[in-house]
């Protein structure tokens, strides 16, 4: 499908040009001019656009947690045009409208052009929905070009404006850090101290000859052979958001192989894998995205949307939540990709083939859960997690699925004031992803307060086998200082002091 664009902003004097075109002002609105009622619905409705070709497209959490931080980015960018206070991330008050402008219909057109356009960027193959949304909103791209239509011109120049500052921020979008061309490839020059480990045969200890640090896994998906490779492994170097750099609050490093630390907590994740009861697979497997495949981040959106709807909160309040939030899993993704990349920490699968060679333990069989919990012997150990991805393609410290979640949880506790979430699911009888057969009845997983949440994502990849409860727990504090420091910039920009 050939792709839109609207403007070319890809060098100073043009921006110029459009900014001078479209006109500012920081005028107060007359005194005889009522304040416009708040919009709703145009933010939220855009971020379950964006997280729907997540979805479509399988774009892993990294990747993702950069995409949904540009849509984000670009419409607050749009919407601090229309504020008489904020800030734009990038253009700071060079989009600012004159009051006459500052209705609620040309924000929300503003804020609904900048999302196709950042849209369009990231998830090109979704063309066809994103228009789709425009035309519910009796919009269309050509609208952008159309000189009596400024709202639009506003919102494609705002998205620009984070397109274009985004294009070098070390994420490879564009293929050009790499010879072959590919989007997002690796141009750090990693490779594994291991070798591939089978995971349908016995790994014998020869085959791991670095026990304590990552190993990629061949495995058949849908009848082909599949051998991991370490996904992005240069995130840790993409350029953040708040923080200085990836490293910022990168964790202490994890349990050293040989250590007691590292025996014990291989010994825990066999003996947790051995007990787990119907409730803890039915956590291991809504956490991990279930059926619908929803990524971690993801969870938080839909979470904050529910707050949202719970507190009634207008469009205004949306731009500045779902603008914090976004970056703040941006943030934590190039925080834990950091430490994953600089631990290159083994995985339980690797440890625990290892360790537990010729000892018979309780495990699932390599077909996966689904056959049920066997003696087999250590060396071919398996975790709680389907055999066609029996472990994620990176290294074990930090966990994402903690760093993302106690970022996200930061951002709600700051935004809203309270710790307070109170917000429970059902999963249907015999749905789970996992083991199809189970739960055997529904259960209700509920959470009093977002640390619940984040402490339940955290250990639900203990219940999967695919983590060390150090990743979790070290991931959880990770999170909150990234969530901290996202939260007090963002904050600082739409209160027009940063």
């Amino acid at each position: 499908m050939k792709r839109r664009t609207f403007l070319t902003m890809g060098s100073a004097a043009a921006l110029g040009s459009a900014l001078t075109a479209c006109g500012g002002s920081d005028e107060p609105p007359p005194p005889s001019q009522p304040e416009p009622p708040a919009q709703v619905g145009t933010v939220i409705a855009w971020n379950n656009t964006a997280l729907d070709a997540v979805r479509a497209t399988r774009m892993p959490p990294p990747i993702a947690a950069r995409a949904l931080a540009i849509v984000h980015s670009a419409m607050y960018e749009a919407w601090a045009a229309y504020d008489s206070v904020a800030l734009g991330q990038y253009l700071g008050a060079q989009l600012r409208r004159p009051a006459a402008e500052r209705t609620p219909a040309n924000k929300a057109l503003a804020i609904s052009f900048a999302a196709y356009t950042a849209l369009l960027d990231q998830f090109p193959s979704q063309q066809a929905a994103f228009e789709a949304h425009l035309a519910a909103l009796n919009s269309r791209p050509i609208d952008a070009y159309n000189n009596s239509a400024t709202a639009p011109r506003v919102g494609t120049i705002a998205a620009h404006a984070v397109l274009d500052r985004c294009r070098d921020d070390g994420a490879n979008q564009n293929g050009k850090l790499t010879p072959g061309g590919m989007p997002f490839a690796d141009y750090s020059g990693y490779l594994p101290r291991n070798p591939p480990l089978l995971i349908t045969q016995p790994t014998p200890r020869a085959s791991i000859p670095f026990p304590g640090l990552w190993q990629p896994l061949s495995f058949d998906a849908g009848g082909v052979r599949r051998t991991q490779t370490f996904l992005t492994p240069f995130w840790g170097s993409v350029r953040p958001f708040a923080l200085g750099a990836g490293g910022q609050f990168r964790p202490p490093p994890p349990a050293a192989f040989g250590s007691r630390e590292f025996i014990d907590q291989a010994e825990q994740v066999v003996q947790v894998q051995a007990t787990l009861t119907e409730r803890q697979k039915a956590i291991a497997d809504y956490w991990a995205g279930s059926t619908v495949g929803e990524l971690p981040g993801s969870y938080w959106c839909r979470f904050a949307q529910l707050i949202s709807e719970r507190n009634d909160y207008s469009d205004d309040d949306n731009i500045k939540l779902f603008f914090a939030l976004a970056n703040a899993v941006f943030d934590a993704s190039i925080a834990a990709w950091d430490a994953k990349r600089a631990y290159d920490f083994a995985r339980p699968i690797s440890a625990i083939r290892y360790l537990m060679q010729g000892r018979i333990i309780q495990s699932f069989g390599p077909e996966g859960p689904a056959g049920g919990l066997r003696p087999v012997a250590g060396e071919a150990w398996m975790p709680f997690h389907p055999a066609s991805a029996p472990t994620p393609a990176f290294p074990d410290h930090v966990s994402g699925h903690s760093t993302f979640s106690a970022a996200s949880a930061e951002i709600l506790r700051r935004f809203t004031g309270s710790d307070t979430f109170r917000h429970e699911v059902t999963i249907a009888a015999r749905s789970l992803l996992i083991d199809p057969a189970l739960p055997s009845a529904p259960v209700t997983l509920a959470w009093e307060t977002f640390s619940d949440a984040v402490a339940e994502a955290g250990i639900s990849r203990v219940y999967a086998g695919i983590h060390f409860e150090r990743a979790s727990t070290d991931g959880r504090t990770l999170g909150t200082q990234v969530g901290a420091a996202v939260f007090a910039r963002a904050q600082a920009l739409w209160l027009g002091y940063a």
